[in-house]
């Protein structure tokens, strides 16, 4: 076996933790970029979303360097994500290349047996002890949580920073220096040096930054290359941004859905405009903007990759909020023609329509 995985943020720290951990051999994909996208829009149907041809193009790469296993999650309601693996596997057949897919759907969904079944497939091919690999389990999530609690932290304090790129910087080399070991016990040891960097960054606690909030589809919102890395152009803006969907948050939601305990309160907050899941997470983004209200944040930006129809819905419910709130929100819609420049002057242009009513009020 020689598993790999699609990007997604920063999932692929925790799966290099997870992997190094049990010692299973793997191949991580190259960093989303321009071959990428041209590698998996060449393979993809036309009309599918941004999210499957970015995967496509990390799964030939990978394939290019002898992965034969493939690990994916699962999806979250009626959304072509959960088609996915099908249209994929379909596909790479077609290709000839034979690949085992290991789709991780919530437990809740396939039963546990058969989820456990679908995770023994990765653990047979380890040689460690069930209390390693439960180890190696725990390390990977510890990591997960680590590095999102980094990458939140410098994303907010990228508004009140005294030296401008100081909170970027930080966050870069965190994650260049985290893939670079070898064992999950020393990625933990540096990314707690580095959460120790970023709480010692000197900040100006008189500013009144832009803060925004960034809501939306979950691949879009947190894999950099597909919203055209905006969080990091926001950064370099002086702009404090918070960001709710992260990978770590989708494992306790879905964990904790059976249950009817997850997110309380996003679902309390989404209760006035869309009460109902409708697939995806179109909820969660109408909870996450009537929050972001609530807390005081001076704006939204919604990121979703162009045909996605949770997105499509929330985005028609969104310019309710925005009216009845007096709250600014502005939707991004990606693919693989988005270019750089359009964004960049829609984005500048709302944080320059912010800045105006906030000298107003």
């Amino acid at each position: 076996m020689l598993i790999t995985i699609p990007h997604m943020g920063n999932v692929y720290l925790a799966a290099k933790a997870l992997f190094d951990g049990i010692d299973v051999p793997y191949v991580i994909p190259e960093p989303n970029n321009k071959e990428s996208l041209q590698k998996g829009s060449l393979y993809s149907p036309e009309e599918m979303c941004l999210p499957f041809k970015l995967m496509m193009g990390n799964y030939m790469q990978s394939i290019e360097k002898g992965a034969d296993t493939i690990l994916i999650t699962g999806s979250c309601g009626p959304c072509r994500y959960g088609e996915y693996c099908e249209l994929q596997i379909k596909i790479l057949s077609k290709l000839g290349h034979d690949l085992d897919f290991i789709v991780l759907d919530a437990p809740g969904e396939i039963g546990m047996d058969e989820f456990l079944r679908r995770l023994g497939k990765i653990f047979k091919a380890s040689s460690k002890s069930r209390a390693e690999k439960l180890l190696a389990i725990k390390r990977a999530f510890r990591v997960m949580d680590s590095i999102e609690k980094l990458e939140a932290k410098a994303h907010y304090l990228a508004g009140y920073e005294i030296n401008k790129g100081d909170c970027k910087r930080i966050l870069r080399q965190c994650k260049k220096d985290a893939f670079g070991c070898d064992n999950p016990v020393e990625m933990l040891r540096v990314i707690k040096e580095y959460l120790k960097k970023i709480n010692a960054v000197p900040v100006d606690k008189t500013k009144n930054p832009i803060k925004l909030s960034i809501i939306g589809e979950i691949y879009t919102v947190i894999e950099p290359y597909s919203n055209l890395n905006i969080e990091d152009k926001l950064m370099d803006y002086g702009v404090s941004t918070k960001r709710l969907l992260t990978p770590s948050w989708w494992y306790r939601d879905i964990v904790l859905k059976p249950l009817k305990l997850n997110s309380p309160g996003l679902r309390r907050a989404s209760k006035e405009y869309l009460p109902l899941y409708i697939g995806g997470h179109g909820r969660e983004c109408i909870g996450e903007a009537v929050l972001a209200h609530k807390e005081g944040m001076d704006g939204a930006i919604q990121i979703f990759p162009l045909g996605c129809m949770p997105e499509i819905v929330t985005k028609a419910i969104l310019p309710s909020i925005q009216r009845d709130k007096n709250f600014p929100i502005m939707s991004l819609i990606v693919d693989e023609m988005t270019g750089e420049a359009g964004f960049m002057t829609r984005i500048e242009a709302f944080l320059d329509m912010i800045k105006s009513q906030k000298k107003t009020n």
